[in-house]
């Protein structure tokens, strides 16, 4: 009997001893498990936290990108305005300008002096008869004098029963002296010229 209970003793201390170890290896394999556990809910809560960092400045991004195309027009719109006042600020320089050279130009113009017109003309002077001193007549002729009235050379040609005509010739300014004023002004010596006719009229 003695044996057979030793025996008995025996197995159950054995199996008291595996329990035990397997007890052990079940404490462990729980603390692992819940290690992992630990673990995971950490990755899971670094993972929440990771997409609300990216989604926040994703929002952001987008917040500020909208902000910059509202933005952009509005600067656009500014440089235009600021372009069309340039542009105005020009044109009315180019006007200024272009007015200044005109007035200049203009002075200028009224300053120098133009082609002043001119005509060479031959006057046929005729006396009464063959008695009228042609040498008096022709002084009287060169005494009508005016601005613009230049007399040139002269010279007696004969007509007919030994009267001669005086054939002088003069310059005139157009805007300043008359033809028929010239031919009234000789005429006017009645007692020594009959007419006065235009033998030649030239421009100069």
């Amino acid at each position: 009997d003695g044996g057979v209970g030793g025996t008995a003793d025996s197995e159950i201390l054995a199996r008291l001893i595996k329990l035990e170890t397997e007890n052990k290896k079940l404490k462990s394999l729980a603390e692992d498990v819940k290690k992992i556990t630990n673990n995971v809910n950490q990755l899971i809560s670094r993972m929440s936290a990771l997409e609300k960092g990216v989604k926040a400045p994703s929002n952001t991004s987008a917040s500020q990108i909208s902000q910059k195309s509202e933005e952009k027009p509005k600067k656009k719109d500014d440089d235009d305005v600021d372009l069309f006042g340039s542009d105005e600020e020009e044109d009315a320089d180019m006007l200024k300008i272009k007015a200044d050279r005109l007035k200049m130009y203009e002075d200028k113009k009224a300053k120098k002096p133009g082609v002043i017109a001119k005509s060479n003309i031959i006057l046929d002077v005729k006396p009464w008869d063959d008695e009228t001193n042609m040498k008096t007549m022709e002084d009287k002729v060169r005494l009508v004098t005016c601005d613009g009235l230049l007399w040139g050379a002269s010279k007696l040609v004969p007509l007919a029963y030994g009267i001669h005509k005086l054939q002088i010739s003069c310059v005139i300014e157009d805007e300043k002296v008359s033809v028929d004023w010239l031919q009234e002004q000789i005429e006017a010596n009645e007692d020594l010229v009959q007419s006065v006719d235009i033998a030649a009229f030239n421009k100069v």
